[in-house]
């Protein structure tokens, strides 16, 4: 059933095809027609961070950046869902377009920017949902919050989605927020981290449970850089790491035309260089400290890879939109092959 409307999709702008696509998601969902676009899978229970997640392939954030469709996707068979990146505030994010397809490579370019209705809207549509399933909410900073405040907006979104997520996400990692990924760096992120495991703690002592917390880093990280990262997340004793976000390098595009476009790269030219950050932070990372990873998953083979490179969970996104909630199965039988020990 996607194969018929993937190209119907691809006619139009991306930004706008992702829109009319996932309210197609919804509409199958509500009319019971979702076990045509994918048979959920057997499940392969999997656990990290003190939670036992169904199977180990998950959604990725910005897919369902608003939380509008939690159980249409939660239905197509993913391990858990994680819906934002969601802001204190609503923001428009970038001007349009911001969003490319690069077919030939099984790529997205986007400089969406964070666009979001507030972590607010979210909060309601959480609440309206039925959530049959593993919940992850990414969170972030408005766009006009300085570095120096940002704190700030992590913990206020923090402490609005504590009590409806299974984990929380931390986004430091978007290159389309100017200024963002420098909370990366060993000083700020330490002073950061201190910061938000404090809330976290206070958070957990106050409603009388611990939501795990992850951060989401970037791939495009020296050697340098995840060495000052892992000694910052080893000493806060992070709960969890998400390696990693899009990429603002371009060398695997070649000469294609939009690969001047700004913004992060997702997708298939992704997965080495997101593969490699994984496999070198699992190296500097305590054993207790899980990873999910992302970034270029577009077979089972792919998933199966992350986790050889010590991911414990994955996610897909990009490769979900090229080939469709069909992705979510093989993903999930690679990687029981993997574990049963079947070539």
């Amino acid at each position: 059933m996607y194969g018929l409307a993937r190209p119907l999709l691809f006619c139009l702008d991306a930004e706008r095809a992702h829109t009319l696509g996932m309210a197609a998601l919804e509409a199958a969902y509500r009319t019971g027609l979702n076990p045509l676009l994918a048979v959920r899978p057997k499940p392969l229970l999997t656990k990290a961070f003190g939670i036992e997640f169904p199977n180990p392939v998950g959604c990725a954030a910005g897919l369902d950046k608003n939380g509008a469709h939690i159980d249409a996707l939660m239905a197509l068979g993913f391990g858990f869902v994680e819906i934002g990146t969601v802001t204190p505030r609503p923001q428009e994010g970038n001007p349009k377009p911001r969003m490319f397809r690069l077919p030939e490579h099984e790529a997205i370019i986007n400089r969406l920017g964070f666009n979001n209705l507030g972590v607010d809207a979210l909060v309601r549509n959480v609440e309206r949902s039925k959530r049959e399933g593993i919940l992850g909410i990414n969170i972030g900073k408005n766009k006009d919050t300085p570095n120096e405040k940002a704190v700030d907006d992590y913990i206020h979104c923090l402490e609005r989605v504590y009590d409806l997520a299974d984990y929380i996400t931390v986004n430091i990692s978007s290159p389309n927020t100017q200024g963002l990924r420098d909370l990366q760096n060993e000083d700020a992120l330490r002073k950061f981290v201190h910061e938000l495991r404090t809330a976290q703690e206070d958070l957990a002592s106050v409603r009388g449970h611990r939501v795990p917390m992850l951060v989401k880093i970037a791939p495009d990280l020296s050697e340098a850089e995840l060495d000052g990262i892992a000694e910052v997340f080893n000493a806060a004793r992070i709960d969890g790491v998400i390696a990693g976000n899009t990429t603002v390098e371009r060398s695997m595009l070649g000469s294609h035309p939009l690969a001047a476009q700004v913004g992060g790269l997702s997708g298939k030219p992704l997965y080495e260089k997101s593969t490699t950050t994984l496999r070198r932070l699992r190296l500097r990372l305590d054993d207790s400290i899980p990873i999910i990873g992302v970034g270029g998953i577009s077979s089972g083979a792919d998933a199966v890879g992350k986790v050889s490179a010590g991911a414990q969970l994955v996610q897909i996104y990009t490769g979900f939109i090229y080939h469709g909630p069909q992705l979510i199965g093989e993903c999930v039988t690679a990687l029981r092959r993997r574990k049963e020990g079947v070539a």
